[in-house]
């Protein structure tokens, strides 16, 4: 699964908006969207922080794992 795929999905499961996401990121709603679409590539910071907001791992925020805990 692409990275793009898993943010928004993760976002739809805990019922977030985007804005509400670019919030947290603490960037312009118009560069988070470009994240989910996948017409950008989400760095490491922000993968991190999504990771740490969401509570899973980074390898499942970026598609290396199907296992959603973190150790």
């Amino acid at each position: 699964m692409s990275v793009y795929r898993r943010v928004r999905d993760l976002r739809e499961d805990h019922d977030k908006t985007q804005r509400d996401i670019a919030h947290v990121l603490n960037m312009q709603l118009t560069v988070y969207q470009r994240y989910e679409r996948g017409e950008r590539e989400l760095p490491l910071w922000a993968a991190i922080k999504l990771a740490e907001y969401y509570h899973v791992s980074l390898d499942y925020l970026v598609g290396l794992s199907d296992k959603s805990e973190r150790d």
